[in-house]
Order: structure tokens, then C-alpha cells, then sequence
């Protein structure tokens, strides 16, 4: 293997009572596929100007094209409120709260099929899975221009929603076969920050479409849904040919190049044979129950009970404070918040890369959540609200990347990766599915329920946070008082490969 390509050699640093195992691991160390023992122990050593290559190489290759197919499933998700103010609730004859069960329902399949979504991206492979559900759910969006009551838009909602379920998890699991754990949050954020940019790109892209006298036999808002749904539907057929399912299948890397992602991935798995293992419940099970995968799925609850209320009702808010302006003035006015939210859904995930933290960063990125609702709270002023919708964009949006990549750092077999993203992300929108109900009409035009409720989410987000992080640091040092031999006895590969985050040797990653 060309030394300035791809240097990386095997260091003997396992126990000396395993000479065999260490000796298996010299052998394919080379071919990228062991870089540690069933201690955990480090076998392989990396140059660090071929990881930079490597690494620039995927950046270039994997995340423009699951940056703009999330862009446009954000949009296709988010539109219904550019749609409300162009006069989809008039049309519809939607009255009371059917709008919130409109959005409702889009949640429900969203939750019931999150997880199976991610199993079956694994079972597929999320270079053909990611593309098939992106033309379904654009397909889906392109449907709601034609629909005309309330029972077509939720059931092409639903429809909707079983699409878009396997979306966000789907290539948070597909870039941890590509990135180590301390790089994958600023990569998610890559993409991730495609929703704050929805917000602002979808509010001038619905600006210009309603500038159109028609598109085809179309008019008003339903110009929104088949112009944007068409556009997914092209990015999607795209996609056919760009994705990569693998390093080993990619072939814009040579062989060496591809030996390298292989091992620098495989290096940060304890215990593992192989880095793409094969499903199996138990590490399934192992992905969902996983005290810190869980405790992260909480934390993304509540912050996304935030991000989706502001998706939703940030043009409803923006009519509250300046009701006098035009529709197409409200609609601009809903970008420059998301502008700066996208800044920070960069930032935020760009420091936890270079200092390889996350519950940090959660514990940072409440506040400002929680200052923008007292200022909602404490002010009618229409400028000092306006500033609160900065505050609070600043604060929730970089939680998508830094909750995903937290799950997929604190477990360790691939097949647990994908239940532990999937969870966290199902959880998260059980929050989407309550910030349906946050903004009810009678609370307007101050919505002081609604705010009161973020409020108090981002609140308990900044707690939980501190309790994660206490918590992760103390179960840390009671493991390194653990016997490593004496707990792995008598014990097959596959048994150790099954333990997962219960292996003696694995440490939480804070």
C-alpha cells in the first residue's frame, strides 16, 4: 500500500496473552477490516494527512447530495405554513383546530415508522433506500396540490409522513459508515442545518411561486406543493446515480483509499469483527435500550417540540407581530431568523468536532432557547419578539446533528447504530406530533400557552443535559475499576460482539 496515500500500521498493544488474536489483526489490519482486539485495544495506528485527504474526498462526494435532498424534505414537510398563509385553510374549508390535525397527522406515521425505516435502510442499503423514499415522499408533496378537503390533505399527510420517517435517521445511520465518531456531528450539521435553510429558502421559494399567475391548471398555494414536490422528485432521480452505499462499493476511491475508511471507522468499535455486521436482535435491542441513546432521545424531544413549532407557525407568529404587511413581506420576514439559525446549526456541531464533546454543547445551546421564550413571555413589543425568534433558532437547531451523532457515538456495532438513530429521532418527533398542538387559535395573538411551553421544554433540556453528562462521568469510572479478563471468560466472539456498550472495555463518550 502506497505509504503517502494510505499509512497506517498495526502497533502489538494487546494483552500479551493473546498473541494469536494480535497476529489475526496484523494480518488484515492492512486490508482495513481489525483495528481492535475483543479488549478494545488499539491495533491500528493512522498518517493523519491521509485521513485529511480521505476525509475531504467524502465531504465532496457524500454531503452535497443528502444536504439538498433533506433541503427539500424539510420543505416538502414545512410548506403547509407558507401554504396557511396563501390561503390553504380558506380553500379547504379548515376550521377550528383542523389544521393542527392536519399536521397531526403527519406526525403519527412519522413516529410509527421511524425505526422500521432504519432497519430497512440497513437491511436495503441507504444508497438506494435514501433515493427511493426521497421520489415517494416528493410525489407524495406534489399530491397535496390537488387535494380539496380535509380528509385528502391528511391522508396524503400520512403518506407523507411514512416517507419522510426514514429520511433524518436514514443518513445520520448512512454517514456513520463514513466518519469517526468525533467527526460526525459537524458532518450531520452539513446537512441537518438544510432545515433552518428551509425555513428561509422555503419562504422566498413560496414568495416567488406566488408571484406566478398559475402553473398549469394550478393557482395560489397548490402551486407550492407541485413545484417543490417536482423539484425533490429530480434531486431524487439524481441521487440514483450519486449515492454510494459503501466505501467498499464507492468508486471514486481506489483501493487503498477504500482499505482506509474501512479501518479508520472499524478502529472506534469495541469488540467488532466487521464493520458492516449483519441484523441482529440482540444488538438491535441493545441500539434502543441504551441508557445514554435514550437519554438523548429526551433531550431531542423537547428541543424538537422548538424547532417544529417554529417550522410550523413562523409565518403564523410573524402575522401576530406585523399584521398590517403584506402576505409576501410576512413570508420574507420568516428568513432572516433562519439565516442565523443555520449559522449556529454549523457552529455549535463544528466545535463539538474539534473538541469531540456533545453534552456540552447541549448544556450551552439551552439558554438561548429559554431567553427567547422569556422575551416572548415578557414583551408585546413587535421588535423585541422579532429578536426572540433569533435567540431561539440559535439555540434548537444544532440539536438534529448533536443528538444523532451522540446516539452513534455511545454505541458500537452498526446494527445498534441504526436502532439507536432511529430512536432518538422517533422520539424527537413525538415532539414534532405535541408542537402541533402548542400554537392553538385561541392563544393568539400572543400565544402564551405555546411559549409557555417551550419555555418550559428548554428548560428541562438544559437539566436533563447536566444530569446526562454527571451521569455518563460517573458509570466512566466505575468501569475502569472492572476486570476486563475476568468479565470476557469463557465468552465466544460472537458473545463479546453482542455486548455492544456492555463490553468492560467501552467508555461513554460524553
Amino acid at each position: 500500500m502506497a505509504e503517502h496515500q494510505t499509512r497506517y500500521s498495526a502497533e502489538k498493544v494487546a494483552p500479551s496473552h493473546h498473541d494469536d488474536l494480535k497476529q489475526d489483526a496484523h494480518q488484515v489490519a492492512g486490508h482495513g477490516h481489525t483495528a481492535t482486539d475483543q479488549y478494545g485495544n488499539a491495533l491500528v495506528q493512522f498518517d493523519p494527512k491521509a485521513e485529511s485527504r480521505l476525509r475531504w474526498k467524502i465531504d465532496l462526494y457524500i454531503i452535497p447530495t443528502v444536504a439538498l435532498l433533506y433541503l427539500f424534505c424539510f420543505i416538502d414537510r414545512a410548506n403547509i405554513g407558507n401554504a396557511r398563509l396563501a390561503g390553504l385553510e380558506k380553500d379547504l374549508k379548515l376550521t377550528g383546530y383542523d389544521y393542527n390535525s392536519v399536521l397531526s397527522v403527519f406526525y403519527i406515521s412519522y413516529i410509527i415508522f421511524e425505526i422500521p425505516s432504519n432497519i430497512c435502510c440497513k437491511w436495503i442499503g441507504p444508497g438506494w433506500f435514501i433515493p427511493i423514499i426521497s421520489l415517494c415522499f416528493g410525489i407524495a408533496s406534489i399530491g397535496t396540490a390537488f387535494v380539496h378537503n380535509i380528509h385528502a390533505i391528511s391522508g396524503v399527510r400520512f403518506i407523507l409522513g411514512v416517507f419522510e420517517a426514514g429520511m433524518l435517521p436514514g443518513i445520520a445511520y448512512y454517514m456513520s459508515r463514513w466518519y469517526r465518531r468525533s467527526e460526525l456531528a459537524f458532518r450531520l450539521s452539513l446537512y441537518i442545518v438544510m432545515a433552518p435553510l428551509a425555513g428561509a429558502f422555503g419562504g422566498l421559494l413560496a414568495s416567488a411561486i406566488l408571484t406566478l399567475d398559475s402553473f398549469g391548471s394550478l393557482k395560489n398555494w397548490r402551486m407550492i406543493f407541485a413545484i417543490e414536490g417536482i423539484i425533490t422528485c429530480l434531486l431524487a432521480l439524481i441521487s440514483f446515480v450519486t449515492l454510494t452505499d459503501r466505501p467498499e462499493t464507492a468508486r471514486w476511491l481506489s483501493q487503498e483509499e477504500k482499505d482506509l475508511a474501512i479501518a479508520r471507522v472499524k478502529s472506534e468499535r469495541v469488540g467488532q469483527n466487521e464493520v458492516l455486521d449483519k441484523l441482529d436482535k440482540k444488538k438491535t435491542i441493545r441500539g434502543i435500550f441504551n441508557p445514554v441513546v435514550l437519554s438523548t432521545a429526551i433531550v431531542f424531544l423537547f428541543d424538537n417540540i422548538v424547532v417544529q413549532g417554529l417550522a410550523f407557525f413562523a409565518p403564523t407568529i410573524l402575522r401576530t407581530i406585523y399584521p398590517r404587511n403584506t402576505v409576501v413581506s410576512q413570508q420574507l420576514h420568516t428568513v432572516p431568523p433562519y439565516i442565523v439559525g443555520a449559522f449556529f446549526t454549523v457552529l455549535i456541531p463544528f466545535v463539538s468536532w474539534r473538541i469531540d464533546r456533545r453534552t456540552i454543547l447541549f448544556i450551552c445551546s439551552a439558554p438561548l432557547m429559554m431567553t427567547g421564550y422569556i422575551m416572548f413571555l415578557a414583551s408585546y413589543n413587535p421588535q423585541v419578539r422579532y429578536g426572540a425568534i433569533f435567540l431561539i433558532a440559535s439555540g434548537a437547531f444544532s440539536f438534529g446533528a448533536l443528538c444523532t451523532a451522540h446516539a452513534s457515538a455511545n454505541v458500537v456495532s452498526d446494527t445498534a447504530r441504526a436502532s439507536a438513530i432511529g430512536t432518538v429521532v422517533m422520539f424527537g418527533n413525538i415532539g414534532g406530533l405535541i408542537s402541533t398542538w402548542s400554537f392553538l387559535p385561541f392563544d393568539a395573538p400572543n400565544f402564551r400557552i405555546g411559549n409557555g411551553l417551550n419555555l418550559a421544554t428548554s428548560s428541562t433540556v438544559l437539566i436533563l443535559s447536566i444530569a446526562l453528562l454527571f451521569w455518563m462521568k460517573s458509570s466512566n469510572k466505575k468501569r475502569e475499576g472492572v476486570n476486563v479478563d475476568q468479565e470476557l471468560a469463557g465468552k465466544s466472539m460472537g458473545e463479546i460482539e453482542d455486548m455492544d456498550w456492555r463490553h468492560p472495555s467501552f467508555r461513554w463518550r460524553p
